[in-house]
């Protein structure tokens, strides 16, 4: 697959690069990436794939732009109030980048359509604001066995990491899963919305970018992944912190007696 004179121009400061190279954009230009959330987090994911030239990427949401959206979701703007978020960043991608496929899922993705929507792309970016739909979709990643990038964030502090579950650490033991981190779902409204309880609008643009660069960085592997790690960031301290975790031998997913075998509906209601 080769870059045209116009993709060397455009990505010529990936190409001087010794860890991308030639080889490395193109391995980009044939890689598929999903971003569940056209949101906070999202937006800066999609703005980022798009420009480094990520070949097919997937937006799946089915949610519509609002004025609120537009403090910190970035990829959508006051002209496209009232359009379904993956049009408006669908649009937005192709302005930047038009060499770039966009897929559009303007819909939820459910229990019943994770695993062959997952199934399709090489790495997802978890870029979701509820728990039942983060469990679902690192549960659908192990099961399709793909990396995934998934991060949350807070009023002012948020995390991230890569989670490969399916896969064996330095250790011998699995890669931990997202149930390794969090645990049993929690219950709805333990945690507040950003509609309830607020966020600072640059926060997201932070750790949705670092979701890029770890994806990125799946793709080309290079450099160490964030698989095994939690890194965690306090925007009002400027600091950021780093914890290890490790595989929960009880944990009902890649467990050793594990009880979530499949992606019934149920295992992301509560």
């Amino acid at each position: 697959m080769a870059l045209s004179s116009e993709e060397i121009e455009r990505y010529a400061r990936h190409i001087v690069l010794p860890e991308v190279g030639g080889p490395g954009q193109n391995k980009l230009k044939a890689s598929k990436v999903l971003v569940i959330g056209a949101g906070g987090l999202g937006a800066p994911i999609l703005l980022y794939l798009a420009a480094a030239g990520i070949g097919t990427i997937g937006i799946c949401d089915h949610d519509t732009v609002s004025l609120s959206n537009l403090q910190r979701q970035v990829i959508h703007t006051t002209a496209t109030i009232g359009k379904l978020k993956t049009q408006s960043a669908a649009e937005m991608m192709l302005a930047i980048n038009p060499h770039v496929n966009v897929v559009q899922y303007s819909q939820r993705i459910e229990a019943e359509n994770a695993i062959e929507l997952i199934s399709q792309y090489d790495v997802v970016c978890d870029a979701c604001d509820n728990f039942n739909t983060r469990f679902l979709v690192a549960d659908a990643c192990y099961f399709a066995k793909k990396p995934l990038v998934s991060a949350a964030v807070g009023q002012f502090d948020g995390q991230i990491s890569t989670f490969k579950p399916y896969l064996k650490s330095p250790s011998g033991d699995p890669f931990p899963s997202y149930r390794c981190f969090i645990g049993d779902l929690p219950e709805r409204g333990l945690f507040p919305a950003c509609e309830e309880a607020g966020i600072l609008g640059a926060l997201p643009g932070i750790l949705g970018s670092m979701q890029a660069m770890e994806a990125i960085k799946e793709i080309l592997e290079i450099g160490e992944s964030l698989a095994g790690r939690i890194l965690m960031y306090d925007a009002l301290l400027a600091r950021f912190f780093e914890t290890k975790l490790t595989w929960n031998p009880d944990n009902p997913l890649n467990g050793k007696n594990p009880s979530v075998l499949d992606m019934r509906a149920e295992n992301y209601r509560n």
